[in-house]
């Protein structure tokens, strides 16, 4: 997520996990689709649902809740996989339902407090105030980092 030290916007993809709220930086998401069947891939950690064909690319899915360690996951109309780049590498992340693109202003912002959670703090890069609603932002960079190297070996 860019940070905006001159009170400049951006934007983030809201996304439920649960309960909980979550925002990722917009310029990251490729697209977003319908969740669907995957191709598993022996061996692999639990949260890797497997691969996509998408237009010729295999594209590992991770599988947010799994990751997250919440509560077992259910797929039904509303389950989504957001498209990302991260690191110059597609990967693909399933959540319970996308809400929408919001514009934060940098006073809209704060940093996160340090607490344990379900996400590590190292992930979160603030918490966001829009209206009533609480938005955890997410540095998916980071949070993705490990997981990436470990799909591009079982992808390859």
């Amino acid at each position: 997520m860019t940070s905006s030290p001159n009170g400049a916007r951006s934007e983030v993809l809201t996304f439920r996990l649960g309960k909980e709220e979550y925002g990722i930086d917009i310029l990251k998401v490729q697209e977003i689709r319908g969740y669907e069947a995957t191709t598993a891939i022996a061996n692999a950690p639990d949260f890797l649902k497997g691969v996509i064909n998408l237009r010729g690319e295999i594209v590992p899915i991770i599988d947010m809740r799994i990751r997250f360690r919440l509560s077992a996951p259910s797929y039904d109309q509303f389950t989504v996989v957001i498209i990302l780049r991260v690191q110059d590498t597609v990967v693909g992340i399933v959540v319970d339902a996308v809400s929408d693109v919001v514009a934060l202003a940098g006073d809209q912002v704060k940093p996160a407090p340090e607490m344990t959670s379900a996400i590590h703090a190292d992930y979160i890069c603030g918490l966001g105030t829009v209206g009533e609603r609480m938005l955890i932002l997410v540095d998916i960079d980071k949070l993705l980092a490990s997981e990436l190297g470990l799909a591009k070996k079982l992808a390859a």
